[in-house]
């Protein structure tokens, strides 16, 4: 299952706490989208959950939502934040740690 850091929780939820939506079901969605030359891409959005998404719960209640193709390829990965070149917060996927 996907694990969420604390620091990818707490900008989740500055971003849902930004965003027109009053509703609490409101989290940070990935869905797999396959580009022009076959390649997949996660696609990022605020947006509640619909039939068939798996729903992480976060740190600080903060909430991860996957469609089924982007729970699949998320399932052994941390999803963290690092800071981009000009100094924002940007979402980073990375392998969880495996067991010796």
């Amino acid at each position: 299952m996907l694990e969420v850091t604390p620091m990818a929780a707490e900008v989740i939820n500055e971003l849902t706490s930004q965003s027109a939506a009053t509703d609490d079901g409101v989290g940070l969605r990935f869905a797999l989208a396959v580009e022009q030359n076959s390649q997949a891409a996660l696609e990022l959005s605020l947006s509640e959950p619909v039939d068939g998404d798996e729903v992480v719960a976060a740190p600080a209640g903060a909430k991860v939502i996957m469609e089924p193709a982007a729970a699949q390829y998320l399932e052994d990965k941390v999803l963290d934040v690092r800071e981009d070149s000009e100094g924002n917060p940007a979402f980073a996927i990375g392998r969880q740690d495996q067991p010796n």
